[in-house]
């Protein structure tokens, strides 16, 4: 299989490896194609995210490194546009669509840290974690229209700290019921979700995004997956892909090595 890796940042954002050691890395490691997908310009927490300035370092950057290593790997200039972002993405060669906020007022992050994370979910929602789930599910459902995505970015999300449902229970009627809504809108657009292995690398999980019981949902609906690192430095490019696709594959699921 060639595996791709269309989900990373770096230094122009919140990752700690810059473009070319990523490049390297990926190299290294056989990846055939790298896609690098900087987080879009937002309103709110802008340390994170590219800004006008850092876009036009950014698309130059990465020019330079598709140029130098055309002949050992495939390089594309991505962004992962949030639902909320002011800038619309264009001039990128593709775009995750993903939901890091809820707005209520306010913005209210998705996985920024735990304790925002139950801050968040007592302000805004009066401590209903489900009605804090219900809108994020709502938002993704609609994320591949507002975005225009080529990737359904890390699905279920909103269950980062949750691990052992130590928060929440994953198989709550309310819960199951906002990402079954969600699964239906994004299977119609025939886009691949992440199988993302972001969180497993930093942490926060011991499976990647979706959980299990999405991941056979969407498969008993046709959907397809695509492995992705979420990948914040060099040493976790590609990691674990080949532990979870063959999982995945186990299950019925399929896999596409890359969009390209």
């Amino acid at each position: 299989m060639i595996y791709s890796d269309l989900h990373t940042h770096t230094t122009y954002c919140d990752g700690k490896s810059t473009v070319r050691e990523m490049v390297e890395s990926a190299i290294e490691k056989g990846i055939a194609h790298l896609g690098f997908s900087e987080h879009c310009p937002m309103t709110v927490d802008s340390e994170y995210y590219l800004d006008s300035e850092k876009t036009i370092l950014y698309h130059r950057d990465i020019a330079e490194m598709q140029d130098e290593y055309s002949d050992k790997i495939k390089i594309f200039c991505g962004i992962e546009q949030d639902y909320y972002s002011h800038v619309p993405a264009s001039g990128f060669d593709y775009i995750i669509g993903s939901v890091h906020y809820l707005k209520r007022g306010k913005f209210y992050s998705v996985d920024h840290n735990e304790e925002t994370f139950l801050n968040s979910v007592k302000e805004g929602f009066d401590g209903d974690v489900y009605a804090f789930a219900e809108e994020y599910f709502s938002l993704v459902g609609d994320v591949v229209e507002k975005t225009g995505a080529d990737i359904i970015g890390h699905f279920d999300l909103v269950s980062k700290f949750n691990e052992g449902d130590c928060i929440f229970d994953t198989r709550h009627p309310r819960y199951v019921a906002a990402y079954m809504r969600a699964i239906e809108k994004l299977i119609k657009t025939k886009k691949p979700f992440e199988i993302n292995t972001g969180a497993i690398s930093r942490g926060y999980r011991k499976t990647p995004y979706p959980h299990d019981d999405m991941i056979r949902e969407i498969a008993s609906r046709g959907g397809k997956f695509i492995l992705t690192s979420d990948s914040h430095s060099k040493d976790t490019l590609g990691f674990e892909f080949e532990k979870w696709h063959k999982y995945v594959k186990e299950i019925g699921a399929e896999i596409i090595g890359s969009i390209f």
